[in-house]
């Protein structure tokens, strides 16, 4: 399966499902005012704009030629990088400030949240891949399978600086996050100490700002377009802004008014942004900067407003963004290979080609479910009663 720059993600990435170990009321009430309300239905669209934009490479005619928005796979990673920032404040915050849960174990039960899920993709990638070859049929792009960068992927060290451009591509951002996890207990205690909730966002903009700064000076990039293997520069500062934006929350600011208007204004703004060609603008920062905080401003407004009638399935569905996120790829991997030889030995009208392209995107989906239900959620209830020692 064909990647592109959309693949600049997660779900991932980050949207796996905070559940902490040990639940207090603090911790309780938190997870309440983020579960099964606006912020998780955003989750799960996001997550699934991220699969339109990677399986659009495969469709009888470059989806992006539709509408430039198509080519902007990187702005739903953007949402997941600031909503984990986000998410972990509002669960954790509590508890690491009271101590009942230290860095080190923080960072473990974190990594023991994504490590499992992602090395048992990467493992039956690499099986597929192995039996293709076996049989005589190379995998769909064979080229970014290449045997000596699977170590680096399993490590999950390939947004570290080292470059690894195949696999399971989209764990670049999983790579990443684990160095926010690691410092998310020390950046809490940070946004305590500040007083006055307006300061956070403006705080976690600043961030952006500079660390778009230094991948321009130090890259020659704009941050959005940093190479996967500098991941944890691009997702650093996004997750810091979110960190900035749950504090606020946590201090009861905005007013609830003043959040619908951020909700429903950063959204209208994020959808009539996407009208201008980003190249078309002097420089793409003036682009990348409104599209951030519009994404900001969603955040904080759906975060801020109470889930007064949270719903079961978009609860469900947000639990399943995780699991969309890191096995699409895989899926995508065995139907386009499939799909693309058939298509080289039959000829098939360019309308059945639409609708096998259609067909994807649930196939993406129930794998995720089957991978969620069977594979993912089982190994973490087994995993649950060691982490909580």
């Amino acid at each position: 399966m064909a990647v592109t720059r959309s693949d600049l993600p997660p779900d991932a990435s980050s949207s796996a499902p905070e559940a902490p170990p040990v639940a207090t009321p603090v911790m309780a009430r938190a997870r309440r005012a983020v579960r099964g309300g606006a912020l998780d239905f955003l989750r799960f669209l996001a997550s699934l704009l991220i699969v339109l934009y990677h399986y659009g490479a495969e469709s009888p005619l470059r989806i992006e030629r539709f509408h430039q928005v198509f080519s902007r796979g990187f702005l739903a990673t953007d949402f997941f990088l600031i909503l984990s920032g986000y998410v972990l404040g509002r669960a954790y915050g509590a508890s690491t400030l009271s101590g009942q849960i230290s860095p080190g174990r923080f960072w473990v039960r974190r990594a023991a949240r994504v490590w499992p899920g992602h090395l048992m993709v990467l493992a039956a990638m690499a099986a597929l891949v192995l039996v293709l070859n076996t049989i005589g049929t190379d995998a769909h792009k064979p080229s970014r399978f290449a045997w000596d960068q699977l170590p680096v992927q399993a490590l999950l060290v390939h947004a570290w600086g080292v470059p690894s451009d195949g696999w399971n591509l989209p764990s670049w951002s999983l790579s990443a996050l684990i160095v926010c996890y690691a410092i998310f207990p020390f950046l809490w205690r940070a946004a305590d100490r500040v007083r006055h909730a307006v300061v956070l966002p403006l705080a976690g903009l600043a961030v952006i700002i500079v660390f778009e700064l230094i991948a321009r000076f130090g890259f020659d990039h704009a941050l959005a377009d940093l190479q996967f293997q500098f991941g944890v520069v691009r997702a650093l500062p996004l997750f810091i802004l979110g960190v900035c934006l749950a504090r606020a929350v946590e201090m009861d600011w905005p007013s609830e008014a003043a959040a619908r208007v951020l909700l429903y204004g950063g959204a209208a703004v994020l959808i009539a942004w996407q009208l201008f060609d980003r190249y078309a603008l002097p420089d793409v920062l003036w682009f990348d900067l409104p599209s951030l905080l519009a994404i900001g401003c969603i955040i904080l407004g759906a975060g801020r407003l109470p889930v007064k009638r949270p719903r079961a399935w978009i609860e469900e569905g947000a639990k399943l963004s995780f699991a969309l996120f890191i096995t699409h790829i895989f899926v995508g991997v065995i139907y386009w290979s499939a799909v693309h030889k058939l298509i080289d030995t039959v000829p098939i009208g360019i309308g059945w080609q639409w609708l096998m392209w259609l067909a994807g995107f649930p196939l993406a989906y129930g794998g995720a479910w089957l991978f969620h239900t069977y594979v993912d959620q089982p190994v973490q209830d087994r995993l649950a009663p060691w982490l909580r020692r």
